[in-house]
């Protein structure tokens, strides 16, 4: 049976973000290297970011690089950085049909220039779609991006441009990454482990979590309606009783 008819429509997050982890194990499973399990992954992407679509879901955030990935193997990030070039490449047609956003958050000027060059003209290319936005955390890290905030924040109380009195977490949003994108309601990792790894930490507060043994390679579109079901299965009080909720 297809889990799809069994999503409520009327109560869908409005924003998943997804720890898309698993490329490597799998393809250490099927004795072959690191890169191969990252091409694969590639076809998981697109399932995923179809499926959302299909259902309604506005925002889509999945993280594609983090900061601390500089660190791998010199060899495994520029297949990365290969691999992104021609995903983005490859991927205008859907984005296209299925009328989506592209955009990308993270210390986007660290990537390598012909990424970055692709990566801009894929956003304005898709800059009037508005279907769903797709955004690709690239160069990520929650606590730069945090420390990157208080810094901007900062340079402003001293300018006399906000007062400190002010400030509130309508104006910490104003700096953020995500500036333009709703709270994460649902967080999704791949691959067994339980941890967040410097993602959204602030855009998190109040999502519900949800870790799923498969890696993520073999995550298809019915992973992704079992972890939207037992989304809608929870009860959300941010910091309420039940009974106020009823």
């Amino acid at each position: 049976m297809d889990l799809k008819n069994n999503i409520l429509l009327k109560r869908l997050p409005k924003h998943i973000a997804i720890i898309m982890d698993g490329n490597g194990r799998w393809a250490k499973q099927k004795g072959m290297l690191r890169a191969f399990g990252h091409e694969n992954g590639t076809k998981a992407v697109r399932e995923v970011v179809e499926a959302c679509a299909e259902l309604g879901v506005a925002n889509l955030t999945l993280y594609a690089f983090s900061t601390e990935n500089w660190n791998r193997p010199k060899l495994e990030v520029q297949t990365l950085m290969k691999l992104l070039v021609s995903s983005l490449k490859k991927e205008i047609k859907t984005l296209q049909d299925n009328n989506i956003r592209l955009s990308a958050i993270g210390n986007l000027t660290s990537l390598p220039s012909k990424v970055y060059k692709e990566l801009h003209e894929v956003i304005e290319l898709t800059n009037q779609n508005n279907r769903m936005t797709l955004t690709l955390a690239l160069s990520y890290g929650s606590r730069e991006e945090l420390l990157n905030t208080v810094k901007e924040i900062s340079k402003k109380v001293k300018n006399n441009i906000i007062s400190p009195e002010l400030i509130d977490e309508s104006i910490i949003n104003e700096h953020l990454y995500t500036q333009n994108l709703p709270d994460v309601d649902l967080l999704i990792r791949t691959s067994g482990e339980q941890r967040i790894s410097n993602f959204l930490l602030w855009q998190i507060a109040y999502a519900e979590l949800y870790f799923t043994k498969t890696l993520w390679p073999d995550f298809t579109k019915q992973h992704l309606y079992e972890a939207i079901i037992e989304y809608q299965k929870r009860e959300r009080r941010f910091g309420k009783t039940s009974e106020q909720l009823n």
